[in-house]
């Protein structure tokens, strides 16, 4: 009687230590940062600065998108966990990719990504520049010449363009019209997992942006996100016929000329 109660005894206090080891690996992992430095070069092996780098989820510091140094460095501070990459740059064919960040032994693990460039050919990443076209996962692409587009409903918006110093007014769709035709979850649709959807536009160059599906529905943000086909009630001339516009963005560097293609994707 003795002797099973000392082993009752000793495999509670092996349940509870075993618990509470658990417990402080759990509170590890989410209180921990962890160093990761994404490192961007070319084919040739030539780094290449000021890229843009979206980390999503976004967990990045201080703000959800930031760019590459001047060696072609990025360091950012993350949790434990899945995290996908993307590095988009004018000239350079955007480039995903999965990583996960870890801890060992319940230390802070430095994450170095390495991630290759490679340069657009001539004649750009989507071949015709006089049509644009929207692609998404489980769906039949959409294409749309500059005749289908200005059958649509436009709405007009003016913006302020911070590398010219001057207010301009565009006229165009809403891109979350553009992604009803590709099944986008908007509204009250968009929830749970396909929060972590985000776009993809590039530009006949190959220079590509990336915003979150929430940022694109009127229902989570307030500012416009429109593809233009007109400012100033002329054509877009040699920035068209196609451009996506950003109207909160205080500096227009994710108003994509010469827009080509809108790809949606899923975080999961």
């Amino acid at each position: 009687m003795r002797y099973a109660l000392s082993l009752r005894k000793r495999a509670l206090r092996i349940g509870f230590l075993c618990a509470a080891t658990i417990a402080a690996a759990i509170v590890t992992a989410q209180t921990i940062n962890i160093p990761l430095t994404i490192r961007v070069s070319d084919e040739s092996g030539a780094v290449v600065a000021h890229v843009r780098v979206h980390l999503d989820p976004s967990q990045l510091a201080p703000i959800p998108n930031s760019e590459t140094d001047s060696s072609g460095r990025l360091t950012v501070n993350v949790k434990p966990g899945a995290y996908m990459i993307t590095v988009s740059e004018q000239g350079f064919r955007t480039v995903s990719q999965r990583i996960e960040v870890g801890v060992g032994d319940g230390q802070p693990v430095r994450k170095i990504v390495s991630i290759v460039l490679h340069a657009v050919q001539s004649g750009g990443i989507m071949g015709s520049g006089d049509r644009l076209v929207l692609t998404a996962p489980d769906h039949s692409p959409a294409a749309l010449s500059p005749t289908d587009f200005r059958g649509l409903p436009h709405i007009t918006i003016t913006v302020h363009n911070g590398h010219a110093n001057a207010d301009e007014t565009y006229s165009g769709v809403p891109l979350a019209t553009l992604l009803q035709k590709i099944g986008a979850a908007l509204g009250n649709e968009l929830r749970g997992h396909a929060m972590t959807s985000y776009v993809i536009a590039a530009g006949s160059d190959g220079y590509s942006v990336v915003l979150s599906l929430a940022e694109v529905d009127p229902a989570f943000h307030q500012g416009q996100v429109l593809v233009a086909d007109s400012r100033d009630a002329q054509p877009l001339g040699k920035n068209g016929p196609f451009q996506l516009i950003v109207s909160d963005d205080k500096r227009p560097a994710r108003w994509v000329r010469n827009l080509v293609s809108i790809t949606l994707n899923s975080g999961r």
